[in-house]
């Protein structure tokens, strides 16, 4: 399932972590020609931290202990999983001569299987307070259809390289039913604390997932804005021009451990 939204820069870096921590998340994304000229400098964003996103009031599991009672433990499989962004672009006049892309709108999508984390659930009550929930994506592995926009999101603009990895921290469920049947597909919001450029916002993921014979596959996905990181949305006269707000679209695979 692919969400549509207006952004180029944070490939579903966040969804991807949000809907493991469902107990049951996946998405999927792309990206258009990164253009000659440069936009407006972007100051680098001090680090922040954005209250927590209360769903279901769940305490973290303690670091390094043993999980509480219920709670089943699932590690995320980067070569079954993908984070993606999907935005869309607007292409002018110019971009035909300097990037050999037709004037009109554009789905962009960049995505990468560089995921991981693990999620702590009790399936027997997925209201219950959550485990350690805790995924990463190294956003600046994201690959689009176009190699020079891939360059410019990694040195310039969001300057990835400097800021690599984006974490996602849930912090409980909503919407889930009170018990779970094996095989069974549900539909659920996982609130929590995104970080990027390390600035944190709190987001919310749709998730739909599934756990069957100890794998949990689902797709996550959310709605957010570029300027909420710190990343001016690019401009780039006579050229291109993309929207502050994007999707972010996870699909993710989790074994039980």
């Amino acid at each position: 399932m692919v969400l549509r939204a207006k952004t180029v820069w944070f490939v579903g870096l966040l969804a991807m972590v949000a809907l493991v921590m469902a107990g049951c998340g996946a998405a999927t994304t792309q990206v258009p020609a990164a253009p000659a000229a440069t936009s407006a400098p972007v100051e680098e964003p001090a680090a922040t931290t954005a209250p927590a996103v209360a769903a279901t009031e769940a305490p973290q599991a303690e670091a390094g202990g043993a999980a509480a009672a219920g709670l089943r433990t699932f590690v995320v499989v980067p070569e079954e999983s993908r984070a993606s962004y999907v935005v869309d672009e607007e292409f002018f006049a110019d971009a035909l001569t300097k990037l050999g892309i037709a004037a009109g709108l554009v789905d962009t999508i960049g995505s990468t299987q560089e995921v991981a984390g693990q999620l702590q659930l009790n399936l027997d009550d997925l209201s219950a307070p959550i485990g350690e929930n805790r995924f990463t994506v190294e956003v600046n592995t994201l690959s689009s259809d176009q190699s020079q926009r891939d360059k410019w999101i990694r040195e310039n603009g969001p300057t990835f390289n400097s800021f690599p990895a984006a974490e996602f921290v849930a912090t409980g469920v909503e919407g889930a039913p009170g018990s779970y049947t094996e095989g069974e597909e549900v539909q659920f919001k996982m609130p929590g604390n995104l970080t990027v450029r390390g600035i944190t916002q709190p987001v919310t993921f749709d998730v739909t997932a599934k756990l069957q014979d100890g794998t949990i596959k689902g797709v996550a996905t959310a709605r957010l804005l570029m300027s909420g990181f710190g990343i001016a949305p690019p401009n780039f006269l006579n050229t291109l021009t993309v929207a502050d707000e994007f999707g972010l679209e996870i699909e993710i695979t989790a074994r039980e451990q």
